[in-house]
């Protein structure tokens, strides 16, 4: 029988032949890393594709005049949510135009939450402790918000469509299918296709959510599925905020290590890949890990930190309706600084303008 990590380096050499010397240069190291993992480590395939890794450029669309953000204002030095904030705290440009804000709230919209639930690669991130945690932060949120269930390795499933109704999201994650060591991640497939569904939502854009349940936040492309480039600018169109739970545990942070190191590898030779953490920035959305007993907690401080987001929305002083890519910044006011501390501010960083 052939020893696991002979078969991953094998699979890998197939899959990045395109890139030859990068192919060499990542299963030297690959071997040199598996062969001196725990024993209780399995290596997994990747996939490739020929078109480069989605980032930070990177936008969301949108056909209306209205642009509408959601913001998460953290302590910088305790995270903790500042929630006490007026209009006047803050301060919007674009393109480094001061912008007026014209509305804002707090906790005023419904949520729309999809779960994206990982089944594949080495380790089961979606455990009893996990399932009890996701099934706890649900019941906490409100009866206006919907929850939708989507699963992914090699192939995307779409266990729950959105619903307000608690029983069936609870018996759907009683239905999630078994943990496929043997399959890939495939988060080009599961973003592409979350994103593409999430649109479906009733709630408005800043008020979707994807939250993935994984142990890697990065991945090669898979075959026949669409490029990461293209799943990620599907993300960033939807108007969807990405985050992530994270069972962290000594194997998942090896398994996640030696991906993050696998795809700096691999993108000397032009493979690319989907990083969640570029999602989440982007989309001003985060990423929660801690040990499987403790993620009740973590659950509830995500959902906490979804409910307690600002939101903001202007109607841009540029008139022309062009098309054209524009950044977005939001600061505190000054007077607020000094008041409440050193903040962090996450919310999406940039649109696309209206086209006539």
């Amino acid at each position: 029988m052939r020893h696991p990590t002979f078969l991953f380096l094998l699979n890998l050499a197939k899959k990045i032949s395109a890139f030859s010397l990068a192919g060499l240069i990542l299963a030297l190291a690959c071997s040199a890393y598996l062969l001196s993992a725990s024993s209780q480590s399995r290596p997994r395939t990747t996939g490739q594709s020929n078109v480069g890794a989605g980032g930070p450029d990177e936008v969301v669309k949108v056909d209306v005049d209205l642009i509408t953000i959601d913001a998460l204002v953290l302590q910088k030095q305790t995270a903790r949510v500042v929630g006490d904030l007026q209009k006047g705290d803050f301060i919007l440009s674009e393109d480094g135009v001061n912008q007026t804000i014209t509305h804002f709230g707090q906790d005023t919209l419904p949520l729309s939450v999809l779960l994206l639930v990982d089944r594949g690669g080495c380790l089961d991130p979606f455990g009893t402790e996990v399932r009890a945690a996701a099934r706890d932060a649900i019941a906490h949120l409100k009866a206006t918000d919907e929850i939708a269930l989507m699963t992914y390795h090699n192939d995307v499933e779409l266990l729950q469509p959105f619903t307000r109704d608690r029983f069936r999201i609870a018996e759907a994650l009683d239905r999630v299918p078994p943990h496929d060591e043997q399959a890939q991640h495939c988060l080009n497939k599961a973003f592409f296709d979350a994103a593409d569904y999430i649109q479906s939502a009733g709630n408005p854009i800043g008020r979707r959510v994807i939250v993935a349940i994984t142990g890697v936040t990065r991945d090669f492309d898979c075959p026949g599925g669409p490029s990461s480039k293209t799943a990620s600018q599907a993300v960033y169109e939807s108007g969807a905020v990405v985050s992530a739970i994270i069972p962290k545990s000594g194997e998942q942070q090896m398994e996640n290590g030696f991906m993050r190191w696998a795809t700096r590898i691999g993108k000397l030779g032009g493979a690319p890949y989907i990083d969640i953490q570029t999602l989440a920035n982007e989309t001003g959305g985060e990423i929660l890990q801690d040990k499987p007993e403790n993620l009740d907690s973590t659950f509830a401080t995500l959902i906490n930190h979804l409910r307690t987001r600002y939101n903001l929305a202007f109607v841009s002083s540029n008139k022309k309706r062009d098309g054209t890519t524009r950044k977005l910044k939001i600061e505190m006011a000054q007077t607020t600084q000094k008041s409440k501390g050193k903040l962090v501010v996450k919310a999406r960083r940039s649109y696309v303008a209206p086209r006539s």
